[in-house]
């Protein structure tokens, strides 16, 4: 299964940009997601940021993942 995991934006250079998960920190692309800046939640998927949500639906997400055993290992590898 794929899953899009939500993570805020920490900084952005052209299309690349760091993406913080729950603390965990990865580039991510963001040229699907032009209107996206610092301290905004994207879904990102293999890598890249595929859309963008607002914060309160980004933390009850990671909240739902962090209570899942196991449910924020994929993201770390």
């Amino acid at each position: 299964m794929c899953l899009g995991v939500p993570g805020r934006i920490v900084a952005r250079d052209g299309e690349m940009g760091t993406v913080d998960f729950d603390g965990l920190r990865r580039e991510a692309c963001l040229s699907y997601t032009p209107e996206a800046g610092p301290d905004d939640y994207v879904i990102v998927h293999v890598g890249f940021a595929i859309s963008v949500l607002d914060e309160d639906e980004a933390l009850r997400t990671i909240e739902v993942l962090r209570a899942i055993p196991g449910g924020l290992d994929e993201i770390s590898r």
